[in-house]
């Protein structure tokens, strides 16, 4: 049995094509070599599975940007964060401008329940923009 630190190298057929297409994204996002590419896919599909099973411990990052002048809006988005079923760790308030705040309001919980209150927070009179990053704690 191997350490959690260890590496195993595998090798992988892929199409010519393919593999053009892997070579592009690894030069275009600044990746320093395919292999470092190839694992962050695989995180990312592992954190969409953990999602759409609902297993192991979720997490999301709620990002909002709201008119602060709305009326009652503010309290709205307190009360909202104290729903029970969801725990929020941790918000991050921003002023963008005379208007317009950005919060990010990072939750753990159950899909389901995360995605209720994304939905409650996105609906509500004044918020111009409500968008759920997906996130898990990865063993890997």
């Amino acid at each position: 049995m191997t350490s959690p630190e260890a590496v195993i190298r595998f090798s992988v057929s892929l199409p010519e094509q393919l593999l053009e297409e892997l070579d592009r994204r690894v030069t275009h996002k600044g990746y320093a070599s395919r292999s470092e590419l190839v694992r962050d896919l695989i995180r990312e599909r592992l954190v969409e599975e953990a999602w759409e099973k609902g297993e192991g411990d979720l997490v999301g990052v709620l990002t909002i940007v709201y008119d602060h002048h709305q009326r009652e809006l503010s309290q709205r988005l307190i009360d909202i964060q104290h729903y029970e079923q969801v725990l929020v760790i941790c918000t991050t308030h921003v002023h963008l401008d005379q208007h317009n705040c950005l919060e990010t309001i990072m939750v753990r919980g159950c899909p389901e329940e995360i995605g209720r209150i994304t939905t409650i927070i996105g609906g509500l009179k004044g918020v111009k923009l409500a968008k759920l990053t997906r996130t898990a704690r990865l063993r890997t």
